[in-house]
């Protein structure tokens, strides 16, 4: 795996600034920079599905920016509504077909709807598109929260056989993996790690995988400080300053340098990345790095990391910002 470039870099000057879990549509959007997708959202709320026909129609198989799409879409409240108004109206719309299972998902997940009946819906549209991941990560959604183990790892691999580079079930999968023994404690060894540096390793140079063992970092103190084993506090806690931290930290910040950097964001998750790598550098003191990251992050900030394993992750980020840029 090629992961050169610079370690170090001057922060560029920050631009003018200004979420309690209470203010999610405030600074959390979960379409980040996608302003397609903001656009054919707002459509879709007022029951203009069409622009989200057209959306989906023009993504075609980019997987990830599809998943990314669909499952955006899915989360609004009236979407499953709307959804099932497009199956009627187009019956052959596999796009509709996926959407309302997406929907499905969500409203299980939050249960307004029972997870059995989001299942059927879900392998409903896996079989009118068997290429398409989405449905299958959609599950996979659904069993990382309420599924068995061995569910989560066939579904990963469903996923994975239909797009070996999946962002965002990579992501999933490290989320329930760094949950395994949690009484293991700092265990250098614990197979989320495996795991990351393996997909990372797998995928090619410009990837965003590369910043996987990042996230399997911070998914792993989400569950450590969760069972008490570590200090609440990210930055106290000690957990981002260890030999082998330090050396995945500064390998994912190299692949960004040397991939991202330079050029706009083309990946339609890359600003996860960018949160997840900014939370690491800052909590391990590297304020230049962290400075250059929430500078390119700008207004699309995410709850998680920011949020683990507890905190009201608006007042987390702004004051991790502040202090890193020198403006608290």
């Amino acid at each position: 795996m090629r992961r050169g470039g610079r370690s170090a870099v001057s922060p560029p000057p920050p631009p003018p600034l200004g979420r309690s879990r209470k203010k999610a549509a405030h600074g959390f959007d979960a379409a980040l920079d996608d302003a397609e997708l903001v656009a054919a959202r707002a459509a879709l709320t007022q029951g203009r599905w069409t622009e989200v026909r057209a959306l989906l129609a023009d993504t075609g198989d980019d997987w990830d920016r599809r998943g990314h799409r669909v499952d955006v879409l899915a989360r609004e409240s009236s979407t499953a509504a709307w959804a099932r108004d497009w199956r009627l109206a187009e019956p052959e719309s596999a796009d509709a077909a996926v959407l309302l299972a997406f929907a499905a998902v969500h409203r299980a997940l939050r249960g307004k709807e029972r997870s059995e009946k989001a299942r059927a819906s879900c392998r409903e549209a896996a079989a009118l598109v068997p290429f398409d991941p989405t449905p299958w990560l959609a599950l996979l959604l659904l069993e990382r929260s309420l599924g068995h183990e061995e569910d989560v790892v066939r579904l990963f691999d469903e996923v994975r056989h239909r797009h070996p580079e999946h962002h965002h079930a990579h992501h999933l999968m490290v989320a329930r993996l760094a949950e395994r023994r949690p009484g293991a404690g700092q265990d250098p060894l614990h197979e989320v790690y495996d795991f990351a540096t393996w997909a990372a390793e797998q995928a090619p140079d410009h990837s965003p995988l590369a910043v996987l063992p990042v996230v399997a970092h911070a998914e792993r103190y989400r569950v450590l400080a969760t069972a008490g084993s570590e200090n609440k506090d990210p930055v106290a806690s000690g957990h981002w300053v260890s030999r082998r931290a330090r050396q995945v930290m500064k390998a994912s910040f190299d692949w960004w340098l040397e991939w991202e950097m330079p050029h706009e964001s083309v990946h339609p998750r890359g600003f996860v990345d960018l949160n997840f790598l900014a939370h690491a550098t800052f909590c391990e003191g590297r304020a230049a790095e962290a400075a250059a990251l929430f500078h390119r992050i700008g207004r699309y900030a995410t709850e998680v990391p920011w949020s683990y394993p507890d905190r009201d992750a608006h007042q987390a980020y702004f004051a991790a910002r502040g202090a890193a840029l020198g403006t608290a």
